[in-house]
């Protein structure tokens, strides 16, 4: 629809096109052109992902988060339709941060099951490939969600499969590979439950008998330096050093 409009100092009539109602918004493609003021999706994300570890589930509210990142509330609105949006997009991120990587380790490359037992080692040592505390902080919030609870079955059942397959390729009959795999997982979810909390030391002293229990054989020196070079490389102050 377009309007004329009449400029008083010269007669002229010129063909104009209305300005857009204000209370058009465009939508956001993700991509963060458009963020601005507003923060960004993930900044919302990085927020209630702290909220939940520090204080559960009932601390992630669209208030205190937008308090959070000194951000007006209905800034929020732009990247979710609501508080439920926010929490399934919190259950997606906390499967890539913990069950995609942990996938992935199992079906790396290895020589030997020994190597292919310490790449998911490797995995669950490293706070980049595996997140500990978004780990606990979602299973407590299972206890009270029946999604979130659905949520962490399925990630159970898809690590415990991954662990599975990994130990039937290395020639595991199919009862072993069930124990074994449990033997593996089941200890890391207990280090998890406990929020134990030990130096990286102490983990790699016990990690040649971790590896010969899970796997049936003791690694070999070449295996045992090539992992704690790969555990070392992937923890947090090894990344600060590289980037510095």
């Amino acid at each position: 629809m377009f309007t004329y409009v009449k400029f008083s100092d010269t007669g002229d009539d010129f063909l104009a096109s209305p300005p857009p109602p204000r209370h058009t918004r465009p939508m956001d493609d993700g991509t963060g052109a458009d963020r601005g003021w507003r923060g960004s999706r993930d900044g919302w994300l990085d927020a209630a992902q702290a909220a939940l570890i520090e204080g559960g589930v009932d601390a992630v509210k669209i208030q205190p988060l937008a308090q959070r990142l000194r951000l007006s509330r209905t800034s929020f609105y732009w990247f979710f339709k609501d508080r439920a949006a926010l929490l399934d997009a919190l259950r997606a991120r906390w499967r890539d941060a913990t069950t995609a990587p942990l996938v992935a380790a199992a079906g790396a490359y290895a020589e030997t099951a020994t190597e292919a037992v310490l790449n998911v080692i490797a995995c669950f040592l490293s706070p980049r490939d595996f997140d500990a505390g978004f780990e606990f902080a979602v299973r407590s919030w299972a206890l009270q969600d029946a999604e979130t609870r659905a949520a962490l079955h399925r990630a159970d059942t898809e690590r415990l499969a991954a662990l599975d397959a990994m130990l039937r390729r290395w020639g595991c009959s199919e009862a072993e590979a069930d124990v074994r795999a449990r033997t593996v997982y089941l200890a890391q979810v207990g280090y998890i439950a406990m929020q134990t909390e030990e130096p990286l030391e102490v983990r790699l002293a016990r990690i040649p008998h971790y590896a010969a229990i899970f796997s049936g054989r003791a690694p070999t020196e070449s295996e045992l330096a090539r992992f704690e070079a790969q555990v070392r490389a992937r923890q947090p102050e090894a990344v600060g050093s590289d980037a510095a």
